[in-house]
């Protein structure tokens, strides 16, 4: 009797330990990510201006207005725009250097490490305002280094076109390339070096030691990645579009629902129509990347 008090009175203060740990967290959790959640779904399905107290309840109003928004699927093409863009170019380029730091006798590989992991410290703000200037039609890098190629004037507005949401894509990838680099090589070194010497025996060549070993055992970081990508990309590139274009570009050619939300919130008062919006993205982000969790899971891909 006495053994089973202890060992109840052992696991009270070991769950009381963990709870002491845990509830700040989820505490913060709370406050800052449930909580706003459940206010914007809430708000959504009233008409507030965000400077009164009145809340009037008109339903699913703000939902049938979306629909009817020319704006909308405009901003849902150009974030999935942003999505895929970047899922291919974060995957080529973290694979591929990766792959280049881990298994090839590369001198100074913790050097370029934190090469390219230096962009994720920096401020979306930083990296928006220093690729406005690659992209000026005047004074950019890019217009002169085509010009100083091709010996022709070239002042090609990168940011003033319809193509313009794709000018999006580099400074994105370059911001966030390094996190998904450092992901996939901490999921390349776990991989026991015996398999690749085994391999090397039975004369495997080094591409075929990448699909046999490296991809299947480092597949959980890539999908990880992919995962990362897409959350916040649907939730946050509104910043770096609302940095390099003014209020969504020429005729809304990189308006995201994140920079069309803060408009009608804080530039239009409309906040119930922004929630609404909120909603969407949420919607969106969640149906991506359950759909991308079914299509990447080992069992459906054939790795091997």
């Amino acid at each position: 009797m006495n053994n089973a008090k202890r060992t109840g009175s052992a696991k009270m203060k070991r769950n009381a330990f963990i709870l002491t740990f845990i509830l700040p967290t989820l505490l913060l959790y709370l406050v800052f990510g449930i909580y706003p959640l459940l206010k914007g779904i809430y708000l959504s399905l009233f008409d507030w201006s965000g400077g009164s107290e009145t809340y009037n309840f008109i339903g699913l109003d703000n939902f049938k207005e979306m629909m009817n928004d020319d704006v909308i699927p405009k901003t849902i093409r150009n974030d999935y725009i942003l999505v895929f863009g970047k899922i291919i170019g974060f995957m080529l380029i973290s694979v591929f250097f990766a792959v280049a730091l881990t298994r090839f006798n590369i001198k100074g590989s913790g050097f370029y490490r934190t090469i390219f992991f230096i962009p994720n410290v920096l401020s979306v703000v930083v990296v928006g305002v220093l690729w406005r200037y690659v992209y000026n039609p005047n004074v950019g890098f890019l217009n002169s280094a085509i010009t100083a190629i091709t010996g022709k004037t070239y002042d090609f507005a990168w940011l003033g076109d319809k193509w313009s949401i794709f000018a999006l894509l580099p400074p994105s990838i370059w911001a966030g390339v390094g996190f998904t680099i450092i992901l996939i090589i901490a999921g390349i070194l776990a991989i026991p070096s015996s398999l690749y010497e085994a391999a090397e025996i039975d004369g495997a060549s080094q591409w075929r030691q990448f699909r046999l070993i490296t991809l299947p055992l480092s597949w959980e970081q890539i999908k990880t990645s992919v995962l990362w990508i897409v959350m916040t990309t649907l939730s946050g590139s509104f910043v770096i579009v609302s940095i390099m274009t003014y209020e969504g570009g020429v005729d809304n050619a990189t308006q995201v629902m994140g920079s069309y939300l803060y408009m009608n919130a804080f530039k239009f008062g409309k906040f119930s129509y922004g929630s609404a919006i909120g909603v969407l993205i949420l919607i969106l982000s969640f149906i991506t990347t359950v759909a991308l969790q079914k299509l990447m899971n080992r069992e459906n891909i054939e790795l091997t």
